[in-house]
């Protein structure tokens, strides 16, 4: 993994008594690497994320994992709205949904891998807290995006992935689906949260609904987590 030193200087302490819990994905939405970097280095932009990881796997360093850089925007996560201060930002090179959305190059996603691995052992972050910018906020976001391999990465102990899942796990009830969305960390409440879901972690199946086969991945997930 080949790291570059790129400062940017948007960023500020983390506030007393706070720590990075989480470790939320980005995609970067802009049409080149360079509209991207130059963006999250410009002060009047006010926006920053600790990392971003080109296509070819080549890594930005752009503020300091002690530092709370400002990548998360208007979030929440376990009911906590300052996701920006418990937390430690990736932006991924994309274009995103706006400017020709494609898959993540293999060269990318191994350094996207490695780059988690090592945040996740300083920080002793867990797997199920490492997350999309979508999951954090999604009334407003779609990244890092249904194309992410989110499957792969769980592999190598990075997120979790619902494999374990069960033929017939009975009817749906009544508020559970929310119930147990909440419970995971979303806010169950924003009327797009479903769909955040699945495209996490059914997007073969982006409807919005909660069908059959979204309800035993969110059950699995439960299960797997112990939430």
């Amino acid at each position: 993994m080949r790291i570059v030193s790129l400062p940017s200087p948007n960023h500020g302490p983390r506030p007393e008594g706070t720590r990075a819990e989480l470790l939320i994905l980005h995609y970067t939405g802009m049409p080149t690497a360079a509209d991207a970097l130059a963006r999250l280095c410009d002060p009047a932009a006010q926006v920053s994320a600790h990392y971003t990881v080109d296509e070819d796997g080549t890594v930005y360093a752009h503020v300091p994992e002690d530092r709370r850089a400002w990548h998360a925007g208007v979030s929440s996560w376990r009911g906590v709205a300052d996701v920006n201060s418990r937390s430690i930002g990736i932006e991924i090179v994309n274009p995103g949904h706006e400017f020709g959305y494609r898959p993540f190059p293999e060269a990318q996603m191994m350094a996207v891998a490695e780059l988690c691995r090592d945040v996740m052992g300083r920080h002793g972050i867990a797997p199920e807290d490492v997350i999309g910018h979508s999951d954090i906020a999604p009334s407003r976001k779609e990244d890092p995006g249904e194309l992410f391999d989110w499957r792969g990465l769980a592999a190598q102990g990075i997120g979790v992935w619902p494999e374990a899942l069960d033929p017939d796990d009975g009817p749906v009830g009544e508020g559970e689906v929310a119930a147990l969305l909440g419970r995971y960390g979303y806010d169950a409440a924003c009327p797009r949260t479903l769909l955040s879901f699945q495209r996490h972690f059914r997007p073969e199946a982006m409807t919005g609904e909660a069908d059959a086969e979204t309800v035993r991945r969110l059950r699995a997930l439960m299960r797997m987590t112990g939430r």
